[in-house]
């Protein structure tokens, strides 16, 4: 009876590490930065707007890393599409073709990445890290690395300045996306098989799960999320440019592994991935109210980046002992 509930303990600490983590965050910066406005309303609300692109991409990042691979082209595909959504938007005006020629892209580029790790035997982070190459790129090239605005102020307000009341429309598309993503994992057989195929691939794919097939969804669903993510870029900022997403596949991995989510597979959190990611933005947030310059901002944040990882971890090695 003690050790079981020992072992019990510990489990319940490690699903809800993030979510302590989280609170002693804020609980230091709201003590340190009060005065300075990090507790207003409007502070807060902007938080939760500028880290929108990076939880909906962390909630496609969650399945593709409990899978037990990785994706680094998010922040690629979240830049082609904001341009090719641009271009499309300058050229018909058309926020339906805009959109569906947009999310499709994704979606063939993360079809691209999971036949090249499951039918040629890529190693994800090789393969996706030469997406992300050619893919960024690309976006350079086609606009000789020029800006392209979107006049169209119905996209605008739909997809990134707008709000309905007083909540950003930014945040209303995270809740969605977490609802969907949640519901995705934790209620139907595709979360299950994720889980499975990224803790023991061979004992999956003797149950009967089709592992390739689960790892390819998982990252076309990446894909998909990545591009909607630079439909929301274009919206916000109201035009589209090569640059958007730089360095998003860092925070992604960073925002789903402090959520809970193991990189070698197994394990996953889709809400603690919203939590990791508002964890990073209310990172940056502090940062700079704290009036750090930008050196000084970057080793603090990772040094927190790599402290949140590590009792994360700490606390996962707990569990499986």
């Amino acid at each position: 009876m003690p050790s079981s509930r020992t072992n019990k303990k510990e489990i319940q600490w490690d699903k809800y590490m993030v979510y302590f983590i989280f609170v002693g965050v804020f609980i230091v910066f709201a003590i340190a930065l009060g005065s300075k406005g990090f507790l207003n309303a409007n502070n807060l609300i902007n938080i939760l707007r500028q880290t929108a692109v990076i939880s909906i991409i962390a909630v496609a990042g969650t399945f593709v890393m409990a899978a037990g691979q990785i994706d680094l082209t998010v922040g690629a595909v979240a830049a082609m599409t904001a341009m090719i959504v641009s271009l499309i938007l300058e050229k018909t005006n058309s926020i339906i073709l805009a959109l569906a020629v947009g999310v499709v892209f994704g979606a063939l580029i993360g079809l691209v990445n999971g036949v090249l790790v499951t039918r040629f035997g890529l190693p994800a982070f090789l393969a996706t890290m030469g997406m992300m190459q050619m893919i960024r790129g690309s976006a350079m090239w086609i606009t000789d690395t020029a800006a392209v605005p979107i006049s169209n102020e119905t996209f605008c307000q739909i997809f990134g300045i707008g709000s309905v009341g007083p909540v950003p429309v930014l945040v209303i598309w995270t809740i969605l996306f977490y609802i969907i993503g949640i519901i995705l994992f934790n209620k139907t057989p595709f979360g299950r098989h994720i889980l499975a195929t990224g803790g023991n691939e061979t004992s999956a794919g003797y149950s009967g799960i089709n592992t390739m097939k689960v790892k390819i969804t998982a990252f076309i669903m990446s894909g998909a999320f990545a591009a909607f993510g630079g439909i929301l870029y274009a919206g916000r900022l109201q035009a589209g440019r090569y640059s958007y997403g730089d360095g998003d596949e860092m925070s992604v991995i960073a925002a789903v592994v402090i959520g809970g989510t193991s990189m070698s597979g197994g394990t996953g959190s889709v809400i603690g991935a919203l939590f990791g990611s508002i964890l990073m933005g209310m990172i940056n947030n502090a940062l700079i109210l704290a009036n750090l310059s930008s050196a000084q901002q970057t080793v603090v944040k990772g040094a927190i980046i790599v402290l949140s990882v590590a009792v994360s971890n700490i606390a996962q090695k707990k569990k499986k002992n």
